[in-house]
């Protein structure tokens, strides 16, 4: 089963700049899967089951905060790791994201070395 990373942000920049930093795993046969707003996210989280969703908090139509709590608590799809990405690491926008069931928080702008480590670490490559 290959495996999948779902990248979620509504700045076409930031999605290209996380494309840029995975694109090797796509060797290693990691599909790599793009949203850019929340709605979307969730529906491509339901039909392709990523392993990996690297999570923007604000964005139009649905937040992360929202669309991660859909996934962990209404879905109960606890085997999805969900990363927020967010642009203030404010303890209350922490807090928030782990009510939603957020796995982990990165703060933009982001250590593109750190993502790919954690992605690899996490998808167990």
């Amino acid at each position: 089963m290959s495996k999948k990373i779902l990248i979620v942000d509504d700045e076409p920049h930031i999605r290209v700049l996380m494309e840029q930093t995975l694109e090797d795993l796509e060797d290693k046969g990691v599909e790599l899967l793009m949203a850019d707003n929340g709605e979307k996210a969730l529906e491509t989280i339901k039909r392709e089951k990523p392993q990996l969703v690297f999570l923007d908090v604000m964005m139009p139509k649905m937040s992360g905060f929202e669309v991660c709590n859909a996934v962990k608590k209404e879905l109960g799809m606890y085997e999805v790791y969900i990363v927020m990405l967010t642009a203030k690491g404010q303890e209350f926008d922490k807090q928030k994201g782990n009510d939603a069931g957020a796995d982990l928080y990165m703060t933009k702008p982001f250590d593109p070395d750190e993502v790919l480590e954690k992605s690899i670490e996490i998808l167990g490559l």
